[in-house]
């Protein structure tokens, strides 16, 4: 957090977070006027400092608080002010005070091992639970959700029970329309989503899928508020970070729910619920048991429709889970692979480069229809696409898996279709790029041989041949003979009698 952010400027003086300056001012009495050893701690005289310099524009102020902020940490006053709170939660300026301070200090990255090892989401939604007034919940929830970005302190606040505190605010504000309602239904779903990326905390409320929680969320997907369908298919697209929990939820029918969401957002529809609801659909599709009866039910249709979206979330999720389900899926991957609509999307999407994701997802798509249906079909429309030359490129990337996957499916392409797609990979200067891999000797050994398998492969064209034997492969396959990957090494000797019969 930075101090021009948090400040709120208006006549009537500046104010953190828009407390007003007389009240800061009144925070300042309370605590000075004890006449206690408290008040001149020097722990507390730096907490008042901490959260009295949000009231004032000045410099001086702005350079000292994150010089406060650590040696604030360093002096353990976070402890010490978890216990202030509890004890004087009854005293509203003092609470007041120490969620300033709690808001300030839980953005530091330092100070979150400090809170997780107190009871602060004990306190926080005890006192949560209090609060009556929108702006005095919006002071604590500007608490909540720094801190809950800790994994420890996720599962902390679902056992303090802060998830039913949210539901119970989401049942309550779904149907207003006043501005301030709506904001808080989405501060609390939002934030129930964020509790979700804790791998604790999501099983803990998953509950082998029976779980109160789960199903409350569940029903937020097919509601008309655009916000709790957001944070219901997010919150699927978080249960889905377990294989067990994708093949229970696909066994009990959250495909069809999602499909019917997506349908509901196909024309100028919501980009951010289209983007959750592929998110959860691609997560769903990562077990290998899911993938067939996702196929069944008709997932890469309702993906499809979205294959003219514009929005680069969207499509990077949309090929991830295009991807994810052809993955070892002959049949999709084949039927896919003929579909020239799709592949000539793929192709333009591979020239994305002010999109690195959506041009990296692109090529890898590319690759895995030809990898995984093996079908001459394919790589026919692939050729008649423009797409080669996005695969030569690939196997460049500065990824190695990349690579690979680029080189396998090229080899295929050699082993199938060699005559059909000669002239693009003689254009695509593949040859020469095979050559730099196999010299360089930061290349990783399943690129080496990959690399090395496809050579002999391109041996069966004259021109790709003639190339092979104009860049002196032999003498870079034969270095590799004494590689210590004894895969490498053999593949070497093998590329070697090759080229030499050849030659």
């Amino acid at each position: 957090m930075t101090l021009c952010n948090s400040l709120v400027c208006s006549p009537q003086g500046c104010s953190a977070k828009g407390i007003p300056q007389a009240r800061m001012l009144e925070w300042a009495a309370i605590f000075f006027s004890r006449g206690s050893s408290q008040s001149r701690d020097p722990t507390h005289i730096l907490l008042f400092f901490l959260c009295f310099s949000y009231t004032l524009c000045l410099p001086v102020m702005q350079m000292l608080l994150y010089s406060l902020q650590a040696q604030l940490i360093n002096m353990g006053v976070i402890p010490t002010l978890v216990k202030l709170l509890g004890i004087h939660c009854q005293n509203a300026a003092l609470t007041e005070m120490c969620l300033v301070a709690f808001g300030n200090l839980a953005e530091l990255e330092s100070s979150k091992e400090q809170f997780a090892s107190t009871n602060i989401a004990e306190e926080l939604v005890k006192l949560f639970k209090k609060q009556i007034e929108h702006d005095k919940r919006e002071m604590v929830f500007e608490v909540l959700a720094p801190l809950a970005e800790n994994d420890a302190i996720k599962l902390q606040l679902v056992e303090s029970g802060l998830v039913e505190c949210l539901l119970e605010i989401v049942q309550q504000k779904v149907d207003s329309d006043k501005e301030e309602d709506i904001a808080e239904l989405k501060t609390a779903s939002d934030l129930m989503v964020l509790l979700l990326l804790g791998d604790e905390s999501m099983q803990k409320l998953f509950e082998g899928g029976k779980g109160n929680v789960f199903q409350r969320v569940l029903s937020w997907i097919p509601s008309n508020n655009h916000q709790l369908q957001l944070a219901g298919a997010l919150a699927i697209a978080n249960f889905a970070r377990n294989d067990g929990n994708c093949i229970h939820m696909v066994d009990n029918g959250i495909v069809e729910t999602l499909m019917d969401l997506l349908d509901r957002h196909v024309e100028d529809g919501n980009v951010t619920v289209q983007h959750a609801a592929l998110s959860a659909l691609r997560n769903l599709a990562i077990p290998v048991v899911n993938k067939a009866k996702m196929l069944s039910a008709g997932v890469t249709e309702a993906v499809l429709k979205f294959l003219k979206s514009e929005m680069p979330p969207v499509q990077f999720k949309l090929l991830g889970t295009l991807r994810m389900l052809i993955d070892a899926q002959a049949e999709a991957a084949e039927q896919l692979g003929k579909n020239v609509k799709l592949v000539e999307r793929l192709v333009e999407w591979c020239e994305a480069k002010d999109h690195a994701g959506v041009m990296g997802e692109s090529n890898r798509l590319l690759s895995a229809l030809i990898r995984h249906s093996k079908s001459k079909d394919v790589i026919k429309t692939i050729v008649q696409s423009g797409g080669i030359k996005h695969l030569v490129t690939m196997a460049t990337s500065e990824h190695v898996i990349m690579q690979n996957e680029a080189l396998v499916a090229l080899a295929l392409i050699a082993a199938l279709e060699l005559g059909t797609a000669e002239k693009d990979l003689e254009s695509a200067q593949l040859v020469q790029i095979l050559h730099r891999l196999l010299a360089d000797e930061r290349s990783a050994p399943e690129i080496k041989y990959n690399s090395m398998v496809l050579i002999c492969a391109l041996m069966g064209s004259e021109s790709l041949h003639k190339e092979v034997q104009d860049l002196a492969f032999l003498d870079v396959v034969s270095k590799l003979r004494s590689h210590e990957n004894k895969s490498v090494a053999q593949q070497a000797s093998l590329t070697e009698q090759r080229l030499a019969v050849e030659s």
